[in-house]
């Protein structure tokens, strides 16, 4: 199997539902195993016209899925969750990145254009910061930083806070893993 993690996002309806739904819908994709969560995060919108706060985390999968199947496969529960792409880094209902697969480093452009590690991770906060809660020593393969390092390190100066309403989903508490 291979190791995943993916970014989550979310900033139109209920953003902790979508969380619920990424999660349950992961969990139940045949060849894939969700083995760990971020704790959530809310954060300001990066880039693109002016939308609501981001609920943002990270999850950990172990998969059988190739990198390009499970890019369809989160696009399609996007897509289920009401996703448009209508604006460029405009507000979404659930958006679902892969930021790294095992280690691989891949740049395709057709017929999904996907390219692996995602190109801008070591540049967002919201992203590395889920990220180390996850395995702040894990390596990024081609910088040789660990994420850790790399949020140290990251220029972005936008707000990610730790989401406090979890209190009010019992049962849902984050499940922080390390590799």
């Amino acid at each position: 199997m291979s190791q995943a993690y993916l970014a989550f996002g979310a900033n139109l309806g209920d953003r902790f539902q979508a969380w619920m739904f990424a999660l349950s819908q992961l969990h139940n994709t045949p060849g894939c195993k969700v083995v760990g969560y971020s704790h959530l995060y809310e954060t300001e919108p990066v880039g693109g016209p002016e939308q609501p706060m981001f609920l943002n985390g990270a999850i950990a999968l172990e998969t059988e899925l190739s990198p390009e199947s499970l890019l369809r496969r989160i696009q399609e529960l996007e897509h289920q969750h009401g996703r448009t792409r209508d604006v460029h880094w405009g507000p979404r209902t659930l958006d679902l990145d892969i930021l790294l697969y095992d280690d691989l480093v891949l740049n395709l452009e057709a017929p999904l254009p996907l390219v692996l590690p995602h190109p801008r991770m070591n540049d967002r906060r919201f992203v590395l910061q889920p990220l180390c809660d996850l395995a702040s020593d894990h390596k990024h393969p081609t910088l040789g930083r660990t994420w850790g390092e790399l949020l140290l390190a990251c220029p972005d100066t936008s707000s990610v806070l730790p989401y406090r309403e979890l209190s009010s989903h019992p049962g849902h508490e984050p499940n922080v893993t390390s590799s």
